[in-house]
């Protein structure tokens, strides 16, 4: 195969393992949206369940109806549609739905009505974010008008959460601090309207490992089921018990003599120094691979890592080799683990000036993924 992104459904388990170990008492819910961070979902959603999970995050509604094809009745959380989206197709699958203010209620209720079945809310507050959830003045109107709502027998309130926005910068930033007060706050506010959800949760990947107090009922992971640190300052995913997941590998297409002075790929932003070897690696942002990994990101390849050399392309970019015997179709490792000295996604996510989070979900849907472990 020309190039696949492994993905080890053993490690995903295990990493889910140790975060319901985290958490304590309270439950898991593995996020599995933008196909399982790249990962695959429905794989992804199987593993995690496997590894303790009680319940699934998602962004989008076709992402929870189709957790719910596959036959998984997992709970599942889905919290991002416009108004413009059916949501009775999610009220009837009993997936439960994020719910951000008035408008989005009413709709929850009309699809309730329309199914003949309870659409189960999870209300969310805006702590500090400034995405979706409701802000601090308007929480309370909302949180009136869904326990109204509930009185009637429309809708049942099974969640109330937030999101952190600096939960990556460590437990003891002022602003986690700040916002974990607000939700407190919001949390009283609901409980003075008679709500009684099921579920309270705040803790993503990050205060999962790192903020224990914040954990509530309920801990949202989500790069960290895939194995990668979400605060790579504190700790490696090693330090945390985690293992990547997921290694992404090539093949040499083409290797090629070129002598010295010679520009490499578009631009040429890459002259070689001397008499050289240039391998052909055939992938490129057409796959998912950063156009900023020129002349930053390093590969595995013959045994040593190897910077690439010049401008990735959509569909190929090149290393330098220099004298050392590389052929065509030698395997390429781009980034793994890194128990065998290859990179990782957090190496290239330094390289490149981004985030691991970002590096793994954008392998592109050319990129065959194969499964190891578990049910693969």
């Amino acid at each position: 195969m020309r190039s696949a992104a492994c993905v080890d459904l053993d490690a995903i388990r295990d990493n889910v393992a140790v975060l319901t170990e985290r958490a304590g008492r309270a439950q898991v819910m593995a996020v599995v949206k933008a196909d399982g961070y790249g990962h695959g979902l429905l794989p992804s959603a199987r593993a995690a369940v496997r590894g303790g999970a009680t319940w699934l995050g998602v962004a989008f509604l076709e992402e929870a109806l189709a957790v719910r094809a596959a036959g998984l009745d997992t709970p599942v959380l889905a919290w991002l549609f416009t108004p413009s989206e059916d949501l009775a197709p999610a009220v009837a699958a009993g997936v439960d739905l994020g719910v951000y203010d008035l408008a989005e209620l009413g709709r929850a209720q009309a699809a309730a009505e329309q199914t003949g079945r309870v659409a189960r809310l999870h209300l969310k507050a805006d702590t500090g974010l400034s995405r979706g959830g409701a802000p601090r003045d308007l929480w309370p109107e909302l949180c009136q008008a869904a326990a109204k709502a509930e009185a009637e027998g429309s809708v049942r309130v099974t969640g109330l959460w937030s999101h952190f926005a600096f939960a990556d910068g460590g437990p003891d930033h002022p602003v986690n601090n700040r916002q974990t007060a607000v939700f407190a706050e919001a949390l009283d506010v609901a409980t003075a309207q008679g709500l009684q959800p099921e579920v309270r949760h705040l803790a993503n990947s990050a205060a999962t490992l790192t903020a224990p107090a914040t954990h509530y009922d309920l801990v949202r992971p989500g790069l960290a089921v895939y194995g990668l640190s979400p605060v790579p300052q504190l700790g490696s995913p090693r330090d945390f018990g985690l293992r990547p997941a997921m290694t992404l590998r090539s093949r040499v297409a083409l290797t090629k003599r070129v002598p010295e002075g010679s520009g490499v790929s578009y631009l040429h932003r890459y002259v070689t120094s001397c008499e050289t070897t240039l391998a052909l690696i055939p992938m490129g942002y057409g796959d998912g691979i950063p156009r900023a990994a020129t002349n930053a990101a390093e590969v595995l390849l013959a045994g040593r890592r190897r910077r690439i050399a010049g401008t990735v392309s959509m569909d190929q970019f090149v290393v330098d080799v220099g004298d050392d015997e590389v052929f065509a179709d030698d395997e390429v490792v781009l980034f793994g683990s890194g128990d065998a000295g290859e990179p990782t996604a957090e190496d290239w996510a330094r390289a490149v000036g981004t985030i691991d989070y970002e590096i793994v979900t954008r392998v592109g849907g050319r990129v065959p993924r194969e499964y190891v472990g578990g049910d693969a």
